[in-house]
């Protein structure tokens, strides 16, 4: 049986004031494409379809498009569990929807035997899939017979949910069928920092009160598919074939040059899968540089990229930000880099709140803010007076 696991698509993200569903239609349109090419049986989203669990009709309305498109008329199961960003009720109230298509939405944690796992037919038999979405610390699912099991950490409930899954899908997948498992959590050691920061993703979600060991995937099934962590990378410590797929497009700077891709998994009756990643070329790349303006200036590659540019000065340049404005297409940010002299900085009490948001900007930044800029300050500045 072949599989296609992908996850993390973030449909309607914007990257500052970016709108990037372009990119979107072009990358998703290539999952769609290497599902036929590599003739899979069965695809599975392990979560973060969405950016927003109210995402807006343009988004709703591609993320559907693309998982009928995977489907093939009905003729290819999928399979998709919630993220940390979709909405568990949306997806439960698109699964009635979908079914029908051969698409299946699990936004819930639910009993194994209430739909936490799933039985699809493929053209090259049968697979029980358990369905994890993202759980929230603090919920107590009526999930286990024993309640007080559920004071437990989170990790402890993450691995008793999982455990009870896979023991699940290997009895209905029996000697025959693969036993497989799709959630949305993290494992601990997993790679989730760019640049010393989480990327793309809540940093509520991404510490260790979410975090669950390697023993949260079980070693009975053939292949775990994994979401929630966006650098593609085998999960940490499993003793089966497990997989980040990652996300889709360079979601914001701390992902810049990280190579994406879409997971595609054999796998038999009984046996551990074998994966191999095959490459996304879609989206447009994010690059952070730095050097003299007139080395930036001359670099072909960040003509057509988000940019990140820090500018090394002799001191403050107030053309800056125009400048680089007018330069690079996709400037997504722009500072400058010098040698600051260690002075007595003068005072600034009694200064109006805008003399105040000026000197920030210029030391933040290197240059004088726009008129807009210091306009819009002075509005939000007057509204929040009028309010107190």
């Amino acid at each position: 049986m072949k599989i296609l696991h992908t996850s993390d698509w973030h449909v309607g993200k914007k990257l500052g004031r970016y709108d990037r569903m372009d990119e979107y239609h072009e990358v998703l349109d290539e999952v769609v494409q290497i599902s036929e090419s590599e003739d899979v049986d069965l695809v599975v989203v392990s979560g973060d379809l969405f950016d927003r669990a109210a995402p807006p009709m343009e988004a709703l309305s591609l993320v559907v498009e693309t998982l009928t498109a995977l489907s093939a008329d009905g003729t290819r199961p999928v399979v998709a569990v919630a993220g940390n960003h979709d909405s568990a009720a949306l997806f439960e109230v698109l699964d009635p929807l979908m079914a029908p298509r051969g698409v299946r939405l699990v936004g819930d944690v639910k009993r194994p035997e209430e739909g936490g796992v799933l039985t699809v037919a493929t053209r090259n038999g049968e697979a029980a899939i358990g369905c994890f979405p993202f759980l929230r610390e603090g919920r107590v699912v009526d999930f286990m017979e024993e309640m007080g099991t559920w004071y437990g950490s989170y990790a402890d409930r993450v691995r008793q949910i999982t455990t009870a899954y896979a023991a699940r899908a290997s009895e209905l997948a029996g000697p025959d069928g693969v036993a497989l498992l799709a959630a949305h959590f993290m494992v601990t050691g997993a790679k989730v920092g760019g640049h010393g920061r989480p990327r793309g993703e809540r940093a509520l979600h991404m510490g260790e009160a979410y975090s669950a060991t390697s023993q949260a995937v079980p070693t009975s099934l053939s292949y775990v598919a994994m979401g929630h962590i966006h650098a593609p990378q085998p999960v940490p410590g499993a003793q089966v074939p497990a997989e980040y797929a990652g996300s889709l497009l360079e979601l914001d700077f701390g992902e810049a040059g990280e190579q994406k891709r879409v997971v595609i998994v054999e796998a038999s009756a009984g046996l551990p899968a074998s994966t191999r990643s095959v490459d996304l070329s879609g989206g447009r790349r994010l690059i952070r540089a730095t050097g003299r303006w007139e080395d930036l200036a001359e670099r072909i590659d960040l003509v057509d990229a988000f940019v990140d540019l820090t500018v090394e000065t002799d001191g403050p340049d107030p053309g800056l930000a125009d400048r680089a404005r007018q330069h690079f297409p996709f400037l997504v940010k722009v500072s400058a880099s010098y040698a600051r002299a260690e002075v007595d900085r003068p005072s600034r009490a009694g200064l109006a709140w805008d003399e105040l948001y000026r000197d920030y900007v210029i030391e933040r930044t290197g240059s004088e803010p726009r008129d807009e800029l210091l306009g819009a300050f002075r509005t939000v500045l007057d509204e929040a007076g009028r309010q107190e």
